[in-house]
């Protein structure tokens, strides 16, 4: 017992010298830790704060649904082609939609039946020929191979949708020439039958989308997910009530069209020079999209599309970070009046346009940025392209915002 108390004793003084200095050591550590930590919060705040404003352009300024069906539109945009069918007797134009990684397009069987010839205009206005790997005699359904369009993206299919009358839909095409325009309506019924010109339709959804000459072939949307439904076909004469096949009804006749298709027994020889016009009409209509597509892209922020429509030297001038630098802090940009047009000879025009662009100034200001933009559009290796882009800031303005008045729950809360 002695022992042990003497022990206990003798070694209790010691114990505590050796104790105090590690407490201290612990509390020095941790309240260093607590001061750091609130160093590093109190500079990560200061520095979102200096970029917020971007953020906060994105979540408050925006209508959120309109930027999210403005996106579902501008990603079937992408992806949707139109297609002209050149055969013995006729040119068929019509429209379709890259639907896996292989580059595979699905259309009508209308639009490229007894084709000699198939060429695809893709969003960016190039030009390829295309191969036909698949047609039916009885559903008016093709599918096109075009190897340029592999693993470049494609259009997602619900193949198991089952419709409900009354679902919000988007009909893309390219009517009247016109390429990727949309609209919009309800799906109004289902299980539409009739026979037109030997094709056999069956179970189709009638909808409301104004559906005209050249929409054929192009994607029915379903509105919500963003998601091919139906492949549209067909229209009264007036185009107010339009017919789709339901993809679920094709789907494994396509699928298997693309599985069986072998590119080395496919021919992709067409030359789109032998049938295109570099008239100054059509150059000025091709052109004029082309800047229309280059801001929608701009608007959505899709920046390294926009970068892929400019040309060779754009992109030697700039880089893609550069590119980007130089609209990224752009909310909204808006063309003003109309685009003023210049021939620089028979395959390049110049394009005058007025725009607005919206940037935040801070949680209270807008600063919008009026630019005039000249662009040179012409063809770099038989590809539409932006060859050049002369920016200059004419001036700038402020507006203010309207802050939300808080509601009574708000102030509740």
């Amino acid at each position: 017992m002695v022992l042990r108390r003497t022990i206990g004793v003798k070694f209790m003084p010691h114990r505590r010298k050796r104790i105090l200095p590690i407490t201290l050591s612990i509390l020095i550590i941790i309240g260093t830790s607590i001061a750091i930590s609130l160093y590093y919060l109190h500079w990560e705040e200061d520095a979102l704060a200096s970029s917020k404003g971007m953020v906060e352009v994105v979540e408050n300024y925006d209508d959120k649904e309109s930027k999210d069906l403005q996106t579902v539109i501008h990603e079937a945009q992408k992806h949707v082609v139109q297609i002209e069918a050149i055969g013995p007797t006729r040119t068929s134009v019509g429209s379709g939609f890259v639907y896996n990684n292989k580059g595979d397009i699905i259309t009508n069987a209308h639009v490229v039946k007894n084709a000699d010839d198939i060429f695809i205009k893709t969003s960016d206005a190039s030009t390829y020929p295309g191969a036909l790997i698949g047609i039916s005699k009885t559903q008016d359904v093709a599918v096109i191979r075009v190897p340029q369009l592999r693993d470049q993206g494609n259009l997602e299919i619900d193949p198991s949708f089952e419709a409900n009358i009354g679902e919000e839909i988007i009909a893309v095409g390219s009517p009247q020439g016109h390429l990727n325009t949309f609209t919009d309506g309800i799906i109004s019924q289902k299980g539409q039958n009739f026979t037109l010109e030997n094709y056999e339709y069956k179970n189709l959804y009638q909808v409301s989308a104004n559906i005209t000459q050249g929409n054929s072939g192009g994607p029915l949307i379903h509105k919500d997910s963003g998601l091919i439904i139906g492949i549209n076909s067909a229209a009264n004469r007036e185009g107010s009530i339009g017919f789709s096949i339901p993809i679920s009804s094709v789907y494994d006749l396509i699928q298997m069209w693309s599985d069986k298709a072998d590119n080395e027994e496919l021919s992709f020889e067409g030359d789109p020079n032998h049938y295109q016009t570099f008239d100054e009409e059509s150059l000025k209509n091709d052109a004029t999209y082309l800047i229309n597509y280059f801001y929608d892209t701009l608007n959505v922020r899709d920046y390294f599309a926009a970068y892929s429509l400019l040309g060779s030297n754009e992109q030697i001038k700039r880089s893609y970070q550069e590119f980007r630098e130089l609209i990224v802090s752009a909310i909204d940009i808006k063309v003003k009046g109309n685009m003023q047009y210049e021939m620089i000879s028979n395959d390049r025009i110049q394009i005058t346009v007025k725009s607005d662009h919206k940037i935040r100034k801070d949680e209270e200001t807008m600063e919008i940025h009026h630019y005039e933009t000249k662009y040179t559009v012409g063809y770099e290796n038989d590809q539409l392209k932006i060859l050049s882009i002369n920016r200059e800031l004419l001036s700038k303005t402020e507006e203010k915002l309207e802050n939300e008045k808080p509601t009574e729950e708000d102030e509740k809360a």
